[in-house]
């Protein structure tokens, strides 16, 4: 019998959403044929992504807690952080 972890599944599951949703914004901005509503939706996109990332990480993190030990889950916590503070600064 296949066994997949309930994390491993929830985090497939977000990554299938986020693809669908790309998937259909580009279909939208096609149909929709217009470059300014085509930017609206783009930069709609650019707020979906990080909130899938930061969402399957935390669901990653939480499958995996009791199998590293508490430096490395801080660790893994800094850098994800810094890698939002790198994307999402303005300078």
């Amino acid at each position: 019998m296949f066994f997949i972890e309930k994390a491993l599944f929830i985090m497939v599951l977000f990554r299938i959403l986020s693809g669908s949703i790309e998937i259909f914004a580009a279909f939208l901005m096609f149909r929709l044929n217009d470059i300014e509503k085509a930017i609206l939706i783009n930069s709609s996109l650019a707020l979906i992504g990080p909130f899938i990332f930061i969402v399957t990480t935390i669901i990653g993190l939480s499958g995996i807690a009791d199998k590293i030990s508490f430096q490395k889950f801080i660790f893994i916590l800094l850098g994800v952080s810094l890698i939002m503070y790198g994307v999402l600064k303005v300078d």
